[in-house]
């Protein structure tokens, strides 16, 4: 029989979508803009899948709980400063997940030519130890 690789299982929220006021210039923390996140579980959910518990899985109500404080919280400059405070809040409240990786988007950044966004992505991994 195959063998099931470990950690490899993914749960993705997708495309949280919040007005919110971050931004270098003025207008962007007055007027707010859009922004997306993606936020990508990697931990084993085949347990959860086998029992049909939600504590042996990502709550994902809580996940958006937690990523919603910080995106609708006090305006920041940069959304690198955004993703890395999601990132970090997430490995120390999911302590069942291997990594996450969170996708922040800003849908209108301020540049002078038309753009779909502008976007990052960080990546946290829980050490083997």
């Amino acid at each position: 029989t195959p063998r099931l690789m470990e950690h490899t299982d993914l749960l993705t929220l997708k495309a949280l979508r919040y007005h919110a006021f971050h931004g270098v210039h003025a207008i962007e923390r007055e007027q707010g803009n859009t922004f997306e996140v993606d936020v990508l579980f990697r931990t084993e959910l085949r347990k959860a899948g086998a029992r049909d518990q939600l504590n042996l899985t990502v709550d994902y109500e809580k996940a958006e709980q937690i990523i919603s404080a910080i995106m609708l919280g006090p305006s920041v400059h940069l959304i690198e400063k955004l993703c890395v405070d999601i990132g970090e809040e997430l490995m120390n409240t999911f302590l069942l997940v291997n990594t996450v990786q969170v996708v922040i988007r800003k849908l209108n950044p301020p540049i002078t030519v038309p753009t779909a966004y502008s976007e990052i992505s960080m990546q946290w991994q829980r050490s083997s130890e």
